[in-house]
């Protein structure tokens, strides 16, 4: 049976493109089209879609505030679309707050019409498997949690993240579970450029660690967290004892950059058993064959479990290809996490 789409955008232009990509594939039927909120309220009443695409910028109600009322009376799947601006990265992050399922850009120029239509169709695939809950307009989500007894004593390991969709709120969730002297952590969060400074910026008002976008260099020690810039690939390498991280543009790799798999690979040859992994919700298999490689050169691996997860895709093929050894809920992994180091 397709999935049922609503493309919600005011240019007329982009509601074409889109109908005409999404058509291509036959899993998908786009049901119809709305150039502003008040006619797509109607049309998701008469239509009844299974995932919505929405613009953010638009006439007559801006598209969080009718993300907003939609979470709160009539809850969908919906996947926010947004400009390719510092702007639209801080918009995309509130979107993920109202709850959207997921968040990508508009092509531009270094984001073609084709990587779009691949990307769009996989995440309103696995957008329509979420169950999206009603939204408390009082509901705090960015509330800091209280972070678990600070280490002791910190040795020279890393701590390698990967996520892609959920992923957002639940890094959130690990990261402001983590005492302040955390070993260093390195995450890849599939998101575009931009989004990832908005979303760095972020988390690092509501965490003890320091978070920041990584920059080609930057130092992975205790304290610090380093997210992979949107659109460009992150290594992990090492002088000495010291471990610094390298990024840099490349081919997508399993359809992704920045790539979990990249991240992971690397990560399994130069720290080894120095290394905890850690793969949370998304869809796909990008990261399976990293964390097996990490396993295999005795890092401590962790997937997140099918019942927390928005989607159990990433972390359900790691477990297939024989790189994970703990299971855990989300609510567990940080602690997971605290007790092997």
């Amino acid at each position: 049976m397709s999935t049922r789409v609503l493309v919600v955008d005011d240019s007329a232009v982009v509601r074409k493109i889109f109908t005409s990509e999404l058509d291509r594939d036959p899993g998908i039927e786009v049901i119809g089209t709305a150039p502003d909120p008040f006619i797509a309220r109607d049309k998701i009443v008469a239509l009844k879609p299974d995932v919505i695409t929405l613009d953010i910028e638009m006439p007559r109600m801006d598209g969080l505030t009718f993300l907003r009322r939609l979470m709160k009376h009539y809850p969908l799947p919906t996947i926010v679309v947004s400009s390719l601006t510092p702007r639209g990265g801080e918009m995309a992050m509130e979107a993920l707050d109202a709850g959207a399922v997921d968040v990508m850009c508009k092509p531009g120029s270094s984001y073609t019409v084709g990587d779009m239509s691949i990307e769009l169709r996989e995440k309103i695939k696995a957008a329509a498997l979420v169950k999206v809950k009603k939204r408390d307009d009082n509901a705090d989500d960015t509330a800091r949690k209280a972070p678990l007894t600070a280490l002791k004593k910190t040795t020279n390991k890393v701590i390698a993240i990967g996520a892609s969709t959920g992923g957002t709120q639940a890094l959130q969730s690990v990261l402001t579970s983590l005492p302040r002297n955390t070993n260093g952590i390195v995450i890849v969060q599939h998101m575009p450029e931009n989004f990832t400074r908005a979303f760095a910026e972020r988390l690092n008002n509501i965490c003890e660690m320091e978070v920041k976008e990584a920059e080609n260099g930057d130092s992975v020690i205790p304290g610090k967290v380093l997210i992979a810039p949107g659109n460009f690939h992150m290594m992990l390498q090492r002088s000495g004892a010291n471990y610094f991280v390298n990024v840099r543009k490349g081919p997508l790799v399993n359809r992704h950059r920045p790539s979990v798999e990249v991240l992971f690979k690397s990560v399994a040859r130069v720290a080894g058993p120095n290394a905890v992994g850690v793969i949370l919700t998304g869809m796909g298999a990008d990261g399976a064959e990293g964390m097996r490689l990490m396993h295999d050169n005795e890092a401590f691996t962790i997937a997140q479990d099918e019942q927390s997860c928005v989607v159990f895709g990433m972390p359900k093929e790691a477990i297939k290809a024989g790189g994970v050894e703990r299971v855990e809920p989300l609510d567990n992994i940080p602690r997971t996490i605290m007790s092997h180091l």
